[in-house]
């Protein structure tokens, strides 16, 4: 196996836990710090991805076949459904979401994963207040 298929493979076993744990009802959310972790440790591995393939290669890789062209659908669709669901959320805790969806669209995973961790710590502070 190389490098590159146990990183995929430990994305694959790490997300099927989560889902996992959300289906049973272990893992219900709200954690600020543990989103604005992963936000962080996916932003670091990005920025190591950008720094030694480039930026453009993101592009190659989602417009060279039609499995590249699914894959970039389904980011786009996934990111769009998250945010749908969020933002009534964000705006209830007071959130600008203007900018939030900006910071979502260029960085997809990243600005969601920041986002959530704005919108759990807001809601734990109204709920301690």
């Amino acid at each position: 196996m190389s490098s590159y298929e146990i990183l995929a493979a430990g994305g694959l076993a790490a997300v099927l836990i989560a889902l996992g744990l959300i289906a049973s009802g272990r893992l219900s959310g709200g954690d600020a710090l543990a989103a604005a972790m992963l936000a962080g440790a996916f932003a670091g591995f990005t920025a190591i991805t950008v720094f030694k393939e480039g930026a453009l290669l993101v592009w190659a890789n989602h417009t060279t076949s039609l499995w590249g062209v699914q894959v970039w659908w389904d980011l786009l669709i996934a990111v769009t459904l998250a945010v749908f669901f969020i933002v009534p959320r964000a705006r209830a805790a007071g959130m600008n979401v203007l900018p939030w969806i900006v910071f979502v669209a260029l960085t997809a995973s990243i600005g969601l994963l920041a986002m959530v961790a704005r919108l759990f710590w807001l809601e734990k502070q109204a709920a301690t207040s």
